[in-house]
């Protein structure tokens, strides 16, 4: 059995964070790198993931060997190639491309709350993933994901809705992923059962 996690972020070995925020309650898996992260309080990734230019909500279940935002290549240069950005590791100049590093970070992937992403998954930079939406294992996520939507393929497409309509409108207006930690604790027993008791009893219409 694991240990339990703690409001102080959880790292297992081999983990690379260069300019990472994690949340309370977070969990990172091995041989993991997170640049420029911002990673919400309760999620956790599987071991092997990689993570660049992306802000995840509360509650997000990662598997392993996600990758979101893989940093792009220029598609308009007369090469692919990253001498013409990392200049000085070929000692061609002095400076390197800033503008086009400043651009990759500019390419913000968003992931919702209580998410779910299979295993192997990639999402592209620049995506919203909404709140509660499922990306299915070994996907590639090319287009915004709508909120409670369960996707899969490559390029991942629409496999169809997790609930009606009305009950995503109440889930997302509910917000409980902010509810304080002993709040989630009095209330564990009702994340158990049927949705709409759930809501029925939390967020009345």
């Amino acid at each position: 059995m694991s240990a339990p996690l703690s409001p102080r972020p959880t790292v297992h070995g081999s983990v690379a964070l260069t300019e990472a925020t994690l949340g309370a309650w977070t969990e990172v898996g091995e041989h993991s790198v997170l640049e420029n992260v911002v990673l919400g309080d309760y999620s956790y990734t599987g071991p092997f993931g990689i993570f660049q230019n992306c802000v995840i909500g509360k509650f997000a279940n990662i598997a392993a060997s996600v990758r979101i935002g893989p940093t792009m290549h220029p598609l308009d240069r007369p090469t692919l190639h990253h001498f013409t950005y990392r200049r000085r590791l070929y000692e061609l100049a002095d400076r390197d491309d800033e503008a086009f590093f400043a651009w990759r970070r500019s390419q913000v992937t968003h992931v919702g709350n209580d998410t779910w992403i299979g295993h192997g998954a990639t999402l592209m930079p620049g995506l919203i993933v909404g709140d509660g939406a499922v990306i299915g294992s070994g996907a590639v996520v090319t287009k915004d994901v709508a909120p409670y939507t369960i996707v899969a393929g490559v390029p991942a497409r629409v496999l169809r809705p997790r609930f009606d309509a009305e009950t995503v409108r109440r889930l997302v207006a509910l917000q409980w992923w902010d509810w304080p930690h002993e709040t989630l604790k009095e209330r564990l027993d009702d994340f158990s059962g049927d949705v709409q008791a759930f809501l029925d009893k939390w967020a009345p219409s």
